[in-house]
């Protein structure tokens, strides 16, 4: 029998590690159940650092985690998915095409940057959505240092005032500065529809935000959208002209398209609908799990959000679950009633919170601490070590904070 993963991010690792744990458990060995993980690269890409400086560096190797727990790489890219004959059509970056069968799937392969049709957004706009992306954003960056000060060289303009747009807007006058030098007076306007900033995060973390905003120079321009880009500038819906050499779109995600492959309902995210168990109900034998599907983290309402926080946990609870179901032992309903957010507020520290409602727990340099270590340590592989990997994955602990 043989689980295939589609997907190498946070999801599709922690599937690998758990399915490999409760395989491990029941005592089965890989040449009775094999498990497969399908992806372009044996890496993980640390999504959630993206916006930082040197973005060539923020991936982690997989290749040996794998190996240690014996779960088969396959490289590639899923291009079909047949539910009916449970197949995936894999090409390779050479254009090679072979053909995987599963008894078991897990989708996990994330999400991707929403672009709108806006005029010259495609040719002139930046992101950190991919590592690809967020390394031709810091190439413009440090491009800019051989070009004349003025028409907008030292302005970067961020459409989106969440959570990705704020980090990588608070962390830009540092990285101007480091480029351009320290005497330079680098511009940062936020851009946001939404007539308040940061508009998910709720009441609580506004004015802290807020404050992190003056106190870093960084402009808001709220209730107005992007209407169109060139390269010197953007104009927005409002009608106002910024000159700027730099935009970095970070306004909305939707899953990856590879989930509009499998015949079930979807959100306006493009996200699989799936029950307790991760479990997509019309498509049987799938499971989706992090930003490929829409699941209920409790019995309140809550539903998980697209971020590594709750990825790694639903990973590690669609491993344990398909694994189950092909050896017969009970799975365990998803379930994640503790959540925090941490949010980087470059020079001026950043914010943590706790709970839905997102009570504000620490600030300042205590929180920045707090964010390092998330993004230094806790978001990382594991060593490759067999028992040390395998114990990490236990669904009921994974980002237990």
């Amino acid at each position: 029998m043989r689980l295939v993963i589609i997907g190498a991010g946070f999801a599709g690792m922690y599937a690998a590690l758990s399915s490999a744990r409760l395989r491990d458990i029941m005592g089965v060995s890989p040449d009775e159940f094999e498990i497969a993980l399908v992806a372009p690269e044996p890496t993980l890409v640390v999504r959630p650092r993206l916006y930082e400086p040197k973005p060539e560096t923020l991936t982690a190797p997989l290749q040996h985690v794998l190996k240690a727990i014996d779960v088969a790489y396959v490289q590639g890219r899923v291009e079909t998915v047949d539910t009916k004959f449970r197949a995936v059509d894999i090409v390779t970056a050479e254009g090679t095409r072979n053909t995987l069968s599963y008894d078991r799937l897990i989708v996990a392969t994330g999400s991707r940057l929403f672009r709108p049709n806006i005029p010259g957004l495609a040719e002139h706009g930046f992101s950190v959505d991919q590592l690809d992306d967020a390394i031709a954003l810091d190439r413009h960056l440090h491009s800019l240092a051989d070009r004349p000060a003025r028409n907008g060289r030292d302005t970067v303009v961020v459409a989106g005032g969440g959570f990705t747009g704020i980090e990588a807007a608070t962390e830009m006058p540092a990285r101007l500065r480091a480029i351009l030098g320290k005497d330079a007076k680098p511009r940062v306007i936020i851009v946001d529809r939404n007539s308040a900033i940061a508009p998910d995060m709720g009441e609580g973390p506004r004015p802290v935000i807020e404050d992190a905003l003056r106190r870093l120079g960084v402009e808001t321009r709220l209730g107005a959208g992007v209407a169109s880009l060139d390269e010197s500038g953007v104009t927005l819906s409002d009608g106002e002209r910024i000159e700027a050499e730099t935009v970095i779109w970070a306004a909305g995600i939707r899953a990856a398209p590879l989930t509009a492959q499998i015949p079930a309902e979807r959100d306006n995210f493009g996200r699989l609908l799936v029950d307790r168990d991760l479990r997509v109900p019309s498509a049987p034998g799938v499971f989706a799990t992090g930003d490929a599907a829409r699941a209920a983290c409790d019995d309140l309402g809550n539903y998980a959000l697209m971020s590594c926080q709750h990825a790694t946990r639903m990973g590690a609870f669609a491993g344990n679950n398909a694994a189950a179901e092909l050896l017969g032992v009970p799975t365990k309903p998803y379930h994640q009633k503790a959540y925090v957010t941490c949010l980087d507020l470059g020079e001026a520290g950043a914010l943590f919170t706790r709970g839905w409602d997102r009570k504000v727990e620490m600030v300042g340099e205590q929180a920045k601490k707090t964010k390092h270590e998330i993004n230094t340590v806790w978001i990382y592989p594991p060593q490759a070590n067999r028992a040390a990997a395998l114990a990490s994955a236990d669904p009921e602990r994974v980002t237990d904070l």
